[in-house]
This record gives C-alpha cells, structure tokens and sequence, in this order.
C-alpha cells in the first residue's frame, strides 16, 4: 500500500520532480530533519522553472524554423532571398534559445542530483547521537566474575599470531593489515557462512568488481557528504574503489528494465572494499575497526515500490540471524535522519557489544534508498499499463571484517585463546578453539 504522511499526501519517497512541485513541504521538512539545505528545494524549482521556460522558447523557435524552412521551397524567386536571410536570422535564434535551455537544464540536473532522499516519517530526527535503541539481544559477559580482564581484539589476534598490523602497515602503510592463519580463516568462514544464509534464502552470489565508473558511483549517491571517503584513480583512467559491492550491484542494472512480476531480485555480493576514513583521523586507530581495506558480503534487493518496507525488514531479520550464528550481544538502532547517508530514507544499524570499549559498535547496516538510486540510474520496471516506473532499492551488510571484533573479544578465554562460535565449526575444519600461537622470528 502507499504510505501516507500525516497531512494525508501519499509519500512518493523519491526525487520525483511533479512530487516536489506539488508537496514541496514535505521535502523541505526531509531536508530539515537530515540537518541539510531547505533552500535547496526552492533552488530546485526555480531551476525546474527557469528550465521549462526555456525549453518552451526553444521548441517555439524551432518550430517557427520548419514553418520558415517549407516557406522557402515553395516561395516565388523574386522574394526567396529575403526569406532564405529571415531563416538565417531565425536559425541564430534557435542556437541562443538551444544553448540557453542547455545550460537551464543543467543547471537544474546539478540542483536536483544535491538534494538527498526523502525520510520516512518514522525515521528519528537529529543526528549521529539521536538514534534510538530498537532493542537488545544477547547477555553480555561479565569477566570480572570470571575472573580475568579481558584483553582488546588486537591483542588477542596478535596472541594467536592472526592479526599483524605491524608488517601490514610495512606494506601498505597506515591502517592496513594482515590476516593469518586460523583468524584468516574465520574471515572465511564467516563470509562463506553468509553466502550460504544468502542463497537460502533465494539470494544470487556474485562476485563484483571492485572499480566503477564515476556515473554509477555518483548514481548511488556516494559522491555527496561522503566524497571524500572514497578513493578515486584519476587520469588515465577517471575510475572508483568501492567502499561496498552495493555501488557495483546498484550499477550492474543501470539503464535496463527489470521483471520483477515474480517478486523481488535479490542478490548478495562478495567484494574487497575500499575506504579512505578521511573523516577519521585519530579515531580507532589501533586494530581493525577503521581500515583502509576489508572483505563484506552485501545484500542488495531490486523490487517493486510498494514492498521495499517489507524488504527492509526482511533484511534486518538476515543480520540478526548472521548475527546469532557468531553468537555476540548486539542492539538494533534507528538510525537518525542527519545520519542516513543521501540515498537512504530510513536505516537500521545492528551494533555489538565491545567488551574492552564498553560500548556497541556498529557491524551491520540496512537502508531502503526507495526509488533515489534507480531514478539517478535510471533502473525501471514494466507496470500493467505498459509503462515504466522507477523501482526501489535496499541493502544490508551480511558479514564482513569487522566482525571479527566482536568475535574475538566475546569469546576469548583467560588464557588468550578464543572459542569459535558452534555454527561456524563446520567451515572451519571442525575446529573448536584457536590458540595461542608463537610468532615466527
């Protein structure tokens, strides 16, 4: 069904500009509450005007021109020539009038493309802080009751000869890592353990590439507050690192028309990823929390506009069952308006619980970016009617690096070794428990 606001307008939820003219307050008030320009949304429909304006000039002109130039054919000898000078003259109008609706329209593609998506209604407003806690799940150990105190993920991936920042910074320098061993192969296990939830759940695998084209990043929105995040390799090649296979997954069905008359198409990509955590300096800099370079599996959702709420919530409740498996506490949060991100309209974070830090810290997030990313990529689907329209968008993190975190740190033992998790036994060999491991000179 269409959601409807309080003020009774159906919420399009999308950069749809007949939605603006027609209930530019309610964008405004999205504007608002995301902390962002509410002038933008006048600059946008003074722009949409000024467009329009010129546009209907121009196609006045030209018709004029084809009106002019079937005058010239049919006109007696003694008064051609004054009519082949007026069309002259004419056809120098229409280039000013087409130069002039040119840049009115890119102007007003610039105006539009700032303006981030719509919010739910129920999304809270505020920022970073003013989330609001859905609920917790899981008992946090107490160690002081066991006995010991417990010891950073670092120190513990260190201990068992897993986690080498050292010679990772060696080679890649600041924020880079390297994975050995059993802690390796937790990586593994756990991203393969997604996969395997993912598929189950009638989700494609697909391994994505890693560099896109500057269209389909800024197609996602992730060339607007969060630019300077991503790493971008210019001249000769003017191409994007990924910070997420969602970039590459929202792209792989740019331009095309989906059929989603047999229900949504899900998929759920393995990728590298790449972040620059330029807005980062100085926080979390020890350990694997902020780096430059971590492996995710991500699940991306195309379907119809009338089901992504549903969808969302279908993605929250695959992070809470991955999130089960490895077995750590973690709460749900609301995500507030001014912390969404431009494409996304409502999103739930899944935080778990740090024991050395003594605080939840983000491992999943789901978004439902409505109709923003495939309007900007221009990704439709087939209605009854035989038209088009625009379809949703959603994505959620299954498993990825971070995670590792958690694990480590809430199922570590006294004497620093970590017990791995029952459901992810199975990938890694049957093993139990990995334990502490000499380094080699």
């Amino acid at each position: 069904m269409p959601r409807v606001s309080a003020r009774g307008v159906t919420l399009k939820a999308m950069l749809d500009i007949q939605f603006i003219r027609e209930h530019a307050d309610i964008v405004k008030e999205s504007q608002r509450k995301r902390g962002e320009s509410v002038e933008l949304v006048d600059e946008v429909l003074r722009s949409d005007e000024a467009r329009r304006t010129a546009l209907r000039e121009f196609e006045t002109a030209r018709a004029e021109q084809k009106t002019m130039g079937k005058k010239v054919a049919s006109a007696p000898a003694d008064q051609k020539a004054a009519i082949i000078a007026e069309t002259k003259e004419l056809a120098n109008k229409v280039a000013e009038f087409k130069s002039e609706a040119d840049k009115a329209a890119e102007e007003y593609t610039t105006a539009m493309w700032k303006l981030s998506n719509i919010v739910e209604p129920e999304a809270p407003e505020g920022g970073e802080d003013d989330y609001v806690v859905v609920k917790k799940v899981g008992q946090i150990r107490d160690f002081a009751a066991e006995g010991f105190e417990p010891k950073d993920h670092l120190t513990l991936g260190t201990g068992v000869a897993g986690i080498d920042m050292r010679r990772g910074v060696k080679v890649g320098g600041s924020r880079f890592y390297f994975l050995r061993g059993a802690v390796a192969r937790m990586q593994i296990a756990m991203l393969t353990m997604a996969v395997d939830q993912a598929e189950q759940n009638g989700f494609i695998l697909a391994i994505t590439p890693t560099l896109v084209r500057p269209e389909v990043m800024a197609g996602t929105g992730f060339l607007n507050s969060h630019a300077d995040e991503i790493y971008r390799l210019r001249e000769p090649d003017d191409q994007y690192l990924v910070g997420t296979s969602e970039v590459a997954l929202a792209g792989m069905h740019e331009n095309e028309i989906l059929d989603l008359s047999d229900g949504p198409l899900r998929y759920t990509g393995w990728s590298s990823c790449y972040r620059r955590e330029a807005g980062a300096a100085g926080k979390d800099t020890s350990g694997i929390i902020r780096v430059h370079q971590f492996d995710k599996v991500e699940m991306f959702v195309y379907c119809k506009q009338e089901d992504s709420r549903a969808q969302h919530q279908a993605l929250l409740a695959m992070e809470q069952e991955m999130l089960g498996k490895v077995e750590v506490p973690y709460r749900i949060i609301d995500t507030a308006a001014g912390d969404l991100g431009s494409s996304a309209a409502r999103k739930f974070d899944c935080e778990a619980w740090v024991p050395t830090q003594g605080r939840y810290r983000e491992l999943t997030s789901t978004s439902n970016c409505t109709e923003y990313q495939a309007r900007r990529l221009n990704i439709r689907e087939r209605v009854e009617d035989g038209g088009t329209r625009p379809v949703s968008t959603l994505n959620g993190t299954l498993a990825t690096t971070r995670w590792l975190v958690a694990i480590l740190e809430n199922h570590q033992q006294k004497d620093g070794s970590i017990v791995i998790p029952q459901a992810m036994r199975p990938y890694m060999g049957g093993r139990e428990v990995i334990e502490p491991t000499k380094w080699e000179a």
